[in-house]
This record gives C-alpha cells, sequence and structure tokens, in this order.
C-alpha cells in the first residue's frame, strides 16, 4: 500500500472487448497517474474484475466529480457494479468479542502500532470481561449482554451502536454470537467474522473437537464476511497448520490461537485495502 494519497477504484462488469482500454483510457484522459493495478476474468461466470489505484492530485478534479464523470461515461455502458474510495479516510472498525481474547489483542496492538490504518470508535461485548483493557486503549466499550429472551433487543443494539458510530466494518474477532439474519441483511459485506475451522470443514461449534473426532492432520482457520446462513459467508482468507495423532484438542486450541489471529488480520487488511470483490458467495481477492 502506498503511503501517498490515492483513490481504489473497484469493479466488476459481464466480460467484453475493451474494458481495460475504456477504464484507463477515461482516467488517462484526464492525467490520470495509475499506481497499482489488478484484473480477472471469470470465464465460468463471464464476469470481469479490477482493481486500480489512481494518484489523487494527478486528477484535475475531486472525488464527487470524478463519480459522476467515470459513472456516465464508462460504468453506465459497461453494466458495472463499482465503488471508488479514498485513503485518505479511515476506515471505522467496531470490534465484537466475547470471551476469548487473543484477536482483540492483536488486532488492538496492529492497530496501537500503526499496522493497520484504521479508527476502532468503540468495542462491543456481551461479557464485562475486557472493559479495563479496552479503555485503557482509550477506545469506548460497550457492554450489550445476549440473554436468551432479549436477543432481539440485544442485537439491535448492537446495530444501533455501529450506526451511532458510523462504522464501516464490524469485526466478530471471535464473538461466540450467532447474528440475526436481520443484522447480517442490514449489513451486506460489513461483517467479517474468524472461524476457528478450515471451512468448509467443521462449521459451527467445537471444531477443534471436531476435527479430533475426525483425526484429521490439518487444521486451520477461515476469515469470511457473515451471512444469514451460519459459517457459510464468502471466504477472504484461509491457512492451515499441521498436527498429528499425539495432539489433544486443547493442543488445537492453543495452536489455532496463532493461526485464527493471523487469518483475520491478514483478511481484514485486504477488506479495509478494497482488495476483496464478491460475487455471489465467492470472492476475488487481489493482494
Amino acid at each position: 500500500m502506498h503511503s501517498q494519497h490515492f483513490y481504489t477504484l473497484t469493479a466488476s462488469c459481464p466480460d467484453q472487448v475493451g474494458i481495460i482500454a475504456k477504464v484507463s483510457g477515461f482516467i488517462a484522459q484526464h492525467g490520470g497517474w495509475i499506481l497499482e493495478s489488478s484484473y480477472h476474468a471469470d470465464a465460468l461466470t463471464g464476469r470481469y474484475f479490477m482493481r486500480i489505484e489512481i494518484k489523487a492530485d494527478s486528477l484535475p478534479f475531486l472525488l464527487a466529480e470524478f463519480r459522476e464523470r467515470f459513472g456516465s461515461a464508462v460504468a453506465e455502458p459497461l453494466q458495472m457494479t463499482w465503488r471508488i474510495t479514498d485513503s485518505a479516510v479511515k476506515k471505522r472498525v467496531v470490534i465484537l468479542v466475547s470471551k476469548q481474547e487473543h484477536c482483540l489483542y492483536d488486532l488492538l496492538a496492529r492497530w496501537q502500532a500503526k499496522e493497520m490504518d484504521i479508527e476502532i470508535p468503540c468495542v462491543i461485548s456481551n461479557h464485562d470481561t475486557f472493559r479495563g483493557f479496552v479503555e485503557w486503549h482509550g477506545i469506548p466499550f460497550h457492554h450489550v449482554p445476549v440473554k436468551a429472551d432479549r436477543k432481539e433487543a440485544a442485537y439491535a443494539e448492537i446495530q444501533r451502536i455501529f450506526d451511532e458510530v458510523r462504522g464501516d466494518c464490524m469485526v466478530l474477532a471471535r464473538y461466540m454470537q450467532i447474528l440475526p439474519p436481520a443484522l447480517c441483511e442490514a449489513n451486506p459485506g460489513r461483517i467479517i467474522n474468524i472461524h476457528h475451522s478450515f471451512l468448509p470443514s467443521f462449521a459451527g461449534a467445537k471444531p477443534y473437537h471436531q476435527a479430533y473426532a475426525r483425526g484429521v492432520k490439518l487444521i486451520g482457520a477461515t476469515c469470511h464476511y457473515v451471512t444469514s446462513e451460519l459459517d457459510a459467508g464468502p471466504i477472504i482468507e484461509q491457512d492451515v497448520i499441521r498436527i498429528d495423532h499425539s495432539d489433544n484438542p486443547e493442543d488445537m486450541v492453543r495452536y489455532g490461537k496463532d493461526i485464527e489471529k493471523t487469518v483475520l488480520a491478514r483478511g481484514l487488511r485486504y477488506h479495509l485495502e478494497d482488495r476483496v470483490l464478491v460475487h455471489g458467495n465467492k470472492t476475488v481477492v487481489f493482494r
């Protein structure tokens, strides 16, 4: 990622002749300087995907005017689904956590070290366990209990907080609650989860115990977007680690924490840098 100010254009459209020429031609016509570009043609779906970084001060107009001009001149004729973002505007990431601390600790460490150039307007938890730790970092902490008879109210409160702090992205950092369909559908492509297995294997609860019972030799973690179908949303990033017959479920949990942190951080970074394009239940990730 460049240190200079740039815009990131991401788009997909039906595959056809002249897509790159039309997009890059529009940028060049206005003096735009392309810093990075990535493209992918999916032969099975007939869809074309792209991601382009444009040096902001090379253009003679601001982002609002770019959107208007590009939309009418290029996007509409090509039937594009597209967006453009500004690197100067930090993404606002709301973290949700339960009682396991490793992913929360890792994200806050990366944020504090400016490894992730984001804003964290708050942390939400169904337990009060990490209030002191979060507030020590100067981040507001919201305790929203999720009780069996008040789940609907709890999730409405989570949505209210997310909207109030103008969140761009909600990260489930081992938040051990199943979000209701209404919350998922209200935030498509904006909720990211880390699941402690190599999906689609061992979805649901206690995946390490499921893996132990099955006698697998590899365990993993999956960073994915959350949808109303449990652990079945579009996958952003995955990785695995080798185990053997001598490892018990507790060993697997310990090993898994390291890979969960890494996979969540990578997946979140790809999302924040607009490197992920969702198509159906799959993703194109321009690394």
